[in-house]
């Protein structure tokens, strides 16, 4: 897997805000009241983007040579950057949500006593799972 991606975006700025469209990739299209939020959410969507990819096997496209682009009125061409190992460990880290269901005298007295469900599961799991603290880490 490669460490950097870089893709022309195309910023379509209009009197509603800036749209942001990536030639090279279909479907990945954020929006933006300013240039600033514009380069950060463009930025943001072409990494969630390419992650996706990563993770659907799909095959990552070649970037268009800019000079192949075609810009309409009102569109300007972007240099787009992302550094993957960081986005890569940001996916691997997030928080997902998970229910269950325990019983109800156990939650009240839970409750009472102010326990920290997520905290307590997470250990509990990684306790019954017998994940040391380097993988921890590393998680």
């Amino acid at each position: 897997m490669k460490k950097r991606y870089e893709y022309i975006a195309v910023f379509h700025y209009d009197d509603d805000g800036i749209s942001i469209s990536f030639p090279d990739l279909p479907g990945c299209l954020p929006c933006a009241q300013t240039t600033e939020e514009a380069m950060k959410n463009a930025k943001e969507a072409m990494g969630l983007h390419l992650w996706g990819m990563e993770q659907d096997d799909e095959p990552i496209p070649d970037p268009t040579p800019i000079d192949k682009i075609h810009l309409e009125k009102n569109e300007v061409p972007v240099l787009i950057e992302v550094f993957m190992p960081t986005i890569r460990d940001k996916m691997k880290t997030r928080y997902v949500k998970k229910t269950l269901s325990l019983p109800a005298w156990l939650a009240s007295k839970a409750d009472e006593e102010g326990v920290n469900f997520s905290k307590v599961f997470q250990s509990a799991l990684m306790d019954y799972l017998d994940v040391n603290s380097d993988e921890r880490k590393r998680a």
